[in-house]
């Protein structure tokens, strides 16, 4: 495991409360904040050359392509596939012009939480994956980064300084099951501190081999995503964040035009690399509608929690009212409610994850 603070239980007490109960004072700080500044989509400024900011309904791949040259060699190659007819066939022209080769991540442009994310080893995957998605939707497919470890940086910087920080890191551990030679992957999953807590996550996307048996030693990881609500294991790091990493993402920041307020998901190689600012790919970019994501190590309290989304919130209000001042616009509250509608139909429609 990559570096981090060690947890003493599997699961924080608040970790997979209801969104509704974790989420409620959240909400109203939002809105105690919106009537301070006379505008409840102020936050939709804080990034905008972005759909909303990045608060709903975002392109993944437009935000992408808004990186300049630096930006751009820290990112993981894609291409953009609208299904239709054909699926296969365009994908991998279009990967063969784009130099990418397989395995690759099949994931929806428009969307959050890893919904619809697959992982695509083999040709036939790609097709399987193509094909689960309703037509006329927009696809990302991206090389798949090598690097095990990934992490979440979030990224704040103000239009008026000259370099932007790092106010969270987050390791994202994939679980694992390792058999015996005797247990069911159900029974591993029973057994296991954590996975016994919220079966309900794991279970699904293991339908069809909770009988299966392990043999001794054989590892079965759980989920590809790197998200917590789909099962990841988030892990406060903190203690990571140097100014040689700082730089080296607000190099890559600065190089995204108007961007000041959001989480860099990447890949890297070691924790002793990421330290220096090297050896990282970039995932995707999101905007205000991400989180900072170590208040989900178990370590956390809830205190802890509000206290981090308190503080970025706020900071989203600020950067849109000094955007605002600086000549940029709000998200109209009511449009912004039908792009976070189409956004949930579009978030039904995808297939599991991986």
């Amino acid at each position: 495991m990559p570096g981090g603070r060690d947890k003493g239980e599997p699961v924080s007490f608040f970790e997979f409360w209801p969104g509704w109960l974790f989420y409620t004072p959240i909400v109203a700080y939002w809105i105690a904040l919106g009537i301070r500044y006379r505008d409840f989509g102020m936050p939709t400024a804080a990034n905008p050359k972005i759909t909303t900011g990045g608060l709903c309904c975002e392109s993944k791949s437009a935000i992408l392509d808004m990186a300049g040259p630096v930006a751009r060699q820290a990112i993981a190659p894609y291409i953009v596939l609208d299904t239709d007819t054909d699926d296969l066939a365009r994908a991998e022209a279009a990967l063969d012009a784009a130099g990418i080769s397989l395995p690759v991540v099949v994931k929806p442009d428009i969307g959050c939480n890893g919904t619809g994310v697959k992982l695509t080893p083999t040709r036939e995957s790609l097709a399987d994956a193509l094909a689960s998605f309703p037509r006329g939707v927009r696809l990302v497919i991206q090389r798949l980064i090598p690097w095990e470890h990934e992490a979440g940086l979030f990224y704040i910087r103000h239009a008026d300084e000259a370099q932007g920080r790092i106010t969270s890191v987050t390791y994202k551990d994939i679980p694992c099951l390792t058999g015996d030679g005797r247990s069911t992957v159900d029974d591993l999953l029973a057994a296991d501190p954590r996975t016994r807590l919220v079966p309900h996550i794991y279970r699904p996307r293991l339908a069809g081999r909770l009988d299966e048996v392990l043999a001794a030693g054989e590892q079965l990881p759980l989920v590809f995503t790197g998200n917590h609500c789909k099962g990841s294991v988030f892990r406060n790091g903190a203690a990571d964040i140097t100014p040689e990493l700082t730089a080296a993402v607000d190099r890559i920041m600065r190089d995204i035009p108007e961007f000041h307020f959001g989480r860099v998901d990447l890949k890297f190689r070691s924790v002793e690399a990421l330290r220096q600012g090297k050896d990282f790919e970039i995932i995707e970019i999101n905007g205000v509608g991400s989180e900072a994501t170590h208040i989900w190590d178990a370590g956390t309290t809830l205190r802890e929690a509000y206290a981090a989304q308190f503080h970025h919130y706020g900071e989203a209000f600020r950067i849109g009212a000094e955007n605002r001042r600086r000549g940029w616009k709000s998200t109209r509250l009511f449009y912004g409610i039908r792009l976070w509608r189409e956004q949930r139909r579009l978030m039904r429609s995808y297939p599991l994850n991986d």
